[in-house]
């Protein structure tokens, strides 16, 4: 039954089936035909999966992130990281990846760090010279930061499955963050002295006090955000309602750049991202359901335990496993398909779960940048009006970039672990 399971969301998965509903309508297939299924058990599942405070935090994340991209805070950030390095060998790619990183800290989401960050910047670094297929993959590959760097919607929906502290998640996802980061900055710079990529004009100094005046009430919020949650000041939830709430602030009453047509927009996009990772959490939560009553995590733990696997052949076929799922399937699904089944596992080998999050979160940035369903790669096309193809040639070797990092993190537990030791909740 459990092959039949798999075969038929593989198949509703080919016929382009959202996701969410893939997974209802297979478990609920797969339930009917046995003698114990309770139809009110589904909507019984479904909203017990939903009956978490902490998930509260995506819709406030996901609203503030709306606002800085359409609100001016985002603008007046990038503006004056170009003020300041857009004229250096290589300035408008470290303006790039340093956007994404600040963005990152505030939206929780890859797709829409790579849509702020793209519209502005792709036309401009194609206007200095640089080919385009590597601005956008440039822009995609920075983008999936926005899952790694706190606050993050994934590290969130781990935390709920796994039962972890969201505060620990969110530490043990900086040093990675800023290590990818630092990697990305790095080969930016050397591709464009390589290359003779171009920049802005050196701006003056007036420009450059100016601009900063401006970016200053955007650029606070990070520290507002990530500051309220280590101190205990605010859980991660209240922390995602004080980031929409002061981005909302600064939007109206600062930069005045919010109107109500342009809020009507803000509402859509956060509505609408919301309901689709609500629907794909309580669509998991019946395919979950399916798991635990058939002991299907106790029987894979129990077949992994019998190949004898070190700790790199477990990696190595798990990382695997996921490039490969990343290839067809969105970063959420993933991690409610697969981590109800790779956590007992994962505890029996003495892993740290929390280690094991960021391992995982890496996998689901190259999950939004590898063809042909990754996310960022769609929004990059979209905003640069560009063919996927191009998205696709200049994200390859990003890819692999990001594939030596996963394993250097994997290989290094501390860089993931140090900072949790300060956080106590």
């Amino acid at each position: 039954m459990t092959a039949t399971l798999f075969s038929l969301l593989g198949t509703l998965f080919l016929l382009r089936v959202p996701i969410a509903i893939c997974l209802a309508l297979a478990t609920v297939a797969i339930m009917m035909t046995k003698g114990d299924f309770a139809v009110f058990m589904l909507a019984q599942r479904m909203f017990a999966g939903l009956h978490h405070s902490t998930l509260m935090a995506i819709p406030g994340f996901i609203f503030a992130g709306a606002i800085m991209a359409k609100g001016g805070v985002s603008k007046y950030l990038i503006e004056a990281l170009r003020a300041w390095l857009g004229h250096i060998t290589g300035g408008l790619s470290v303006v790039t990846v340093l956007a994404c990183m600040i963005f990152a800290a505030i939206s929780g989401s890859s797709p829409a760090t790579a849509a702020a960050v793209g519209s502005i910047l792709i036309p401009g670094m194609v206007a200095a010279g640089y080919p385009r297929h590597y601005a956008m993959g440039l822009v995609a590959a920075s983008g999936t930061l926005g899952i790694l760097i706190p606050p993050s919607i994934p590290l969130i929906i781990y935390g709920t499955i796994a039962e972890e502290s969201i505060g620990k998640l969110f530490a043990a996802g900086v040093i990675p963050g800023l290590l990818l980061g630092g990697v990305l900055l790095v080969t930016a710079i050397i591709v464009a002295k390589v290359k003779g990529y171009g920049g802005d004009p050196k701006a003056d100094w007036p420009t450059r006090w100016r601009a900063s005046r401006k970016a200053f009430w955007g650029a606070i919020l990070p520290f507002l955000i990530l500051g309220g949650i280590y101190t205990g000041a605010v859980t991660p939830t209240e922390a995602s309602v004080v980031a929409a709430a002061y981005s909302l602030f600064v939007s109206i009453f600062i930069y005045r750049e919010m109107s109500l047509a342009t809020f009507r927009l803000v509402m859509k996009d956060t509505v609408n991202t919301t309901s689709m990772i609500f629907l794909i959490i309580a669509g998991a939560m019946l395919f979950s359901l399916y798991l635990t009553n058939e002991s299907i995590p106790q029987s894979v733990a129990m077949w992994i335990g019998d190949l004898n696997l070190s700790f790199w052949g477990f990696m190595l076929l798990i990382n695997l496993m996921f490039f490969v799922m990343g290839t067809f399937l969105e970063a959420i699904a993933i991690i409610l398909i697969t981590l109800p089944i790779l956590l007992p596992i994962v505890k029996s080998m003495g892993i740290d779960p929390i280690h094991f999050a960021i391992i995982m979160t890496v996998n689901m940035e190259l999950a939004m940048i590898t063809p042909p369903v990754g996310l960022n790669l769609f929004v990059v096309s979209g905003v640069s009006r560009a063919p996927l193809g191009e998205a696709v040639k200049g994200v390859l070797p990003f890819i692999l970039i990001m594939i030596a990092v996963l394993f250097i993190l994997i290989g290094f537990e501390d860089l993931s672990m140090y900072l949790t030791k300060f956080v106590g909740y």
